[in-house]
């Protein structure tokens, strides 16, 4: 672990040379990864120093304990070597979260997709539910949430919703989000007072920069139509709903949620991106698919992961069994804690891939 420490202190002080060169300053993609690279290497950085700083006073006062010392001395020493000690436990384990492999995505902005499912105008309705229980999380986290495309369901509900969250590290809290969300509740169009269970999915993927996702105009093609549903006077009137085809790959992406056809486009460039970018990620997690998957999933949105229950007020993740009674909370935003779990599983489950040599 030192060793690779050290390495990693090495290479950050190297960035703060290149970081210095006038050649790099004048080069904006060597400036703009370089300081990435660094900004991702300083937390590490930061632990590896002070780590280094406690050792090298703990054995200075090991080596004080023993001279000779009055008993009031000996207890100072004493006292010092215990904070010390204490201080090298807490730093080590800080370090061996540091020295976990991080996701390339975890710093980006995302784009949520939320689609209802099984349950008809029920699955639009949770969706919507769904929808502004992120974006209240996103404002509580001081992050910007843009709307990209919706379509509205008759009762108000979403059958999709798609929108972008931009604030840095969104894609790292967020990302145990993808999958299916149950809900069970008695729907507003029922009349018996019956419970049903409906489901709604979320895809997250993080935003794909242009220079990260090349699309050439030659393999693209652009339809434009009338927008549909709410939207006043616009709707149905000039063709401003811009659907884009990636040709190679058939992957498609609409948005119809602006009045500039313009600005539609370049939304539903925004979304193709990702959703390539995305495709190609999990095409490249498939050749893993023999060995173990993280216990918070894999992301695919066919998989049950959570299910919030009304009549009980019960929330519960089916990855890491975990459930609160506080489902309105949770409904209006508060959902720090879930996240925060699901971070620290998979933090522990990285941990034993990595005691176990995986």
């Amino acid at each position: 672990m030192l060793d690779r420490l050290q390495s990693l202190a090495d290479r950050y002080e190297k960035l703060s040379e290149l970081l210095c060169d006038p050649d790099v300053a004048n080069d904006s993609k060597k400036l703009r990864d370089y300081s990435k690279e660094q900004s991702d290497l300083q937390p590490a950085f930061e632990a590896y120093t002070e780590y280094k700083s406690v050792m090298e006073e703990l054995e200075a006062a090991k080596q004080m304990q023993g001279e000779k010392l009055d008993d009031e001395m000996k207890e100072m020493v004493k006292m010092e070597i215990d904070d010390l000690s204490k201080r090298q436990v807490e730093l080590e384990e800080r370090i061996r979260v540091l020295l976990l492999p991080k996701d390339p995505n975890d710093d980006k902005n995302v784009i949520v997709e939320i689609r209802g499912a099984a349950g008809g105008d029920e699955a639009a309705l949770f969706a919507s539910d769904l929808y502004r229980m992120y974006t209240r999380y996103a404002d509580a986290q001081g992050w910007r949430v843009e709307l990209m495309d919706v379509n509205a369901s008759d009762l108000g509900g979403f059958k999709e919703v798609i929108f972008l969250i931009n604030g840095r590290g969104a894609y790292s809290k967020l990302k145990y989000e993808s999958g299916a969300h149950r809900v069970q509740r008695i729907p507003a169009t029922e009349s018996g007072g019956r419970i049903h269970t409906s489901t709604s999915t979320v895809s997250v993927m993080p935003e794909a920069e242009a220079f990260e996702i090349e699309i050439h105009d030659k393999d693209i093609r652009v339809d434009t139509f009338c927008s549909s549903g709410a939207g006043g006077q616009s709707v149905n009137t000039t063709k401003s709903a811009v659907r884009v085809t990636h040709v190679p790959t058939g992957i498609v992406a609409t948005c119809q949620d602006g009045k500039s056809q313009n600005s539609n486009k370049e939304k539903a460039l925004q979304v193709l991106r990702a959703r390539i970018s995305d495709m190609k990620r999990q095409e490249e997690e498939a050749k893993y698919a023999g060995e173990r998957k993280s216990k918070v999933g894999t992301g695919d949105r066919s998989e049950r992961i959570r299910t919030y229950n009304f009549p009980q007020s019960r929330v519960t993740d089916h990855r890491i069994g975990l459930t609160l009674h506080r489902l309105e909370q949770v409904m209006n935003g508060e959902i720090t804690e879930i996240i925060s779990a699901l971070s620290i599983a998979e933090q522990a489950d990285l941990m034993d891939n990595m005691d176990n040599g995986e």
